[in-house]
């Protein structure tokens, strides 16, 4: 297939959507919309122990096939076929949270702190973006929050019950 940047595939997955494609039994109850091209990033959303990819796989959209109705991607070389009705597992990413990120390394790591955003502003939150870079992390923002993140003075108690479950 040539290098044609405008060659994209669009489709709503939703029961009886003229045009789209049909849902896979799984996910009916909510939209997913994907716009994906050759050589975008997608990220896998959910475990697929059949493919060989992982919730949080980062990988490459290679091919697209709209006659087999297949997309085809690499994560590390790992070479991974869709169905078309298979893509609501993948998603468009150009950047990733913290959480999604856990279990994962980055070559670079930007990682945005701001006291705008003060619930987010936690030690384990800190730790787990800076672990994540293998070459280099770029903290971006102020350091007042800087500060308040490492400080963790706004942890809050989690109310889990799980001791009176362990019957503690």
């Amino acid at each position: 297939m040539p290098d044609e940047p405008q060659s994209h595939w669009c489709s709503r997955h939703q029961p009886d959507v003229a045009g789209g494609v049909e849902p896979t039994g799984r996910k009916q109850h909510r939209e997913v919309w994907l716009s994906l091209q050759r050589r975008r990033q997608g990220l896998q959303i959910e475990n697929n122990y059949d493919k060989d990819v992982y919730n949080g796989d980062i990988g490459f959209v290679t091919h697209i096939d709209p006659d087999e109705q297949e997309l085809t991607a690499t994560f590390d070389g790992h070479i991974v076929t869709y169905a078309f009705g298979e893509l609501d597992e993948l998603v468009l990413c150009y950047a990733t949270t913290i959480h999604k990120s856990q279990g994962s390394e980055y070559p670079v790591v930007v990682i945005p702190i701001s006291t705008q955003h003060y619930m987010m502003l936690k030690p384990n939150l800190i730790y787990t973006g800076i672990t994540r870079g293998k070459h280099l992390v770029v903290l971006v923002g102020q350091k007042r929050a800087l500060a308040i993140a490492v400080k963790g003075k706004q942890t809050e108690r989690r109310w889990s019950k799980l001791a009176k479950r362990l019957c503690l």
